[in-house]
């Protein structure tokens, strides 16, 4: 069974808890504190797989969790670290956070590993926390909590041509004359329920790789039939190859279905209705006398004014095909080859860093460095990847927003000034 959706949910590690421990050995009558930290929660990790093609695995468990930290142990023990969950996808998923359907991340182009969640940081133990003040401390830092999301995969097929039209045009035919794919081929509707992918090589020419969408119908993009299921799949594609049955041996009229069709892609996706065409005339062989002319020659008449070039051929005797296959091919150099990614719009770590908590900003005379602490800062930096690009993004944000920034300035601090929040430590900028 082709499976190209899952709802899934994904929960990190929990951070292990700091320990609360003294050095107890003979003759040694006021051992200080020595708790070790807590180990750090799991991951819950996203990677593409090459030889994955659907989303199968993803029907039968709907749970996955990271491993906890574990505890911080006396004699400074640090926690073990919980283990990451890894979770295999094929190229072209697209992960949506399940209440709103904002993109999370889009598991194609170079994204092939992204940390979906990160485990919670471990706690510190009461080592860290002695001062000469307070030289025997009796408490330690919890680890952070573990974080829980539902999340849909969704496969959207990676084609540079997308091979649309009505049911039963013969699109499959088609596929199988100009690839290595074997779709399944029958007169009836529907024969098609899955994108079937195939590697066009034609001589003297870079070759592409072409999907067959399955038979759209009038109401797809209201979900009527399989549309939803059907329309995504052309959302990633360069270009879209146009199918029709010109001889209408369903007594359909061509011209209507082709506006219909692209009414449905408008109705999806305004975007895909934009997208660059082709028609593909089909099934020129079963005209009689000069028919074909005169249907070719309407369909031209509509189309090629708008820029939609008309090409007439037979998926069955081969008829026209390599014209098609070879303009499709100067087509795509002139697109180009930049592939359709999904932008990020949801940011699992700004759902967990809470504005009602306290934090501080002051200047440390004796290190020469501004400091920023508190259990937001804390939160923040345990749940923000810093290493990418909208992570450091959301992090500068965090600043202006919150404030810190403004406090800063206050303080006096300028250019080339370092600042610390915890173990992070980076010099000050405008």
């Amino acid at each position: 069974m082709f499976a190209d959706i899952a709802k899934i949910t994904v929960k990190s590690g929990k951070g292990g808890d700091g320990c609360v421990s003294f050095r107890r050995e003979l003759y040694v009558p006021a051992g200080g504190p020595d708790g070790g930290d807590g180990g750090r929660g799991g991951d819950i990790i996203f990677v593409v797989d090459e030889g994955l093609n659907t989303l199968n695995d993803y029907k039968h468990k709907r749970k996955y969790s990271a491993g906890n930290g574990e505890q911080g142990s006396g004699r400074r023990c640090h926690g073990a670290d919980g283990k990451d969950c890894i979770l295999k996808v094929p190229a072209g998923t697209v992960i949506r956070e399940a209440g709103s359907g904002k993109v999370v991340a889009d598991m194609s182009s170079d994204n092939k590993h992204v940390v979906l969640l990160k485990g919670g940081r471990g706690g510190k133990g009461n080592q860290h926390y002695a001062t000469p003040t307070m030289q025997a401390p009796k408490y330690a830092q919890p680890g952070q909590p573990a974080k829980e999301m539902d999340i849909i995969l969704e496969l959207k097929t990676i084609a540079d041509v997308g091979l649309i039209g009505f049911p039963n045009v013969g699109k499959s035919t088609f596929l199988s004359r100009v690839t290595n794919a074997k779709p399944k081929i029958a007169n009836y509707h529907f024969t098609t329920l899955n994108p079937n992918l195939g590697v066009v090589d034609i001589p003297g020419a870079d070759g592409f790789v072409i999907a067959d969408i399955p038979g759209l119908i009038e109401g797809a993009a209201e979900g009527i039939g399989l549309g939803h299921d059907f329309l995504k799949h052309v959302e990633r594609t360069r270009l879209l190859i146009h199918m029709v049955d010109a001889a209408s041996t369903e007594g359909r009229d061509p011209i209507n279905d082709i506006k219909a069709i692209n009414n449905e892609l408008l109705s999806y996706n305004p975007e895909l209705a934009k997208k660059p065409q082709v028609i593909a005339a089909n099934k020129t062989d079963v005209f009689y006398g000069d028919e074909e002319e005169t249907v070719i020659t309407l369909l031209k008449e509509e189309f090629e004014k708008e820029g939609v070039k008309v090409f007439p051929i037979s998926a069955v005797s081969g008829k026209g095909v390599n014209d098609l296959l070879y303009y499709v091919r100067k087509q795509l150099d002139e697109i180009g080859n930049k592939p359709y990614v999904f932008e990020q719009e949801y940011f699992p770590e700004q759902e967990y860093v809470y504005s009602n908590e306290p934090y501080t900003v002051t200047y440390d005379e004796e290190e020469d460095k501004y400091v920023v602490e508190g259990p937001r800062i804390e939160r923040m930096l345990g749940y923000t990847n810093l290493e990418s690009e909208k992570g450091f993004e959301f992090f500068q944000n965090f600043l202006r927003e919150n404030g810190i920034l403004e406090e800063l300035t206050e303080l006096g601090i300028e250019d080339g000034d370092t600042v610390r929040m915890y173990g992070l430590e980076f010099d000050y900028y405008k």
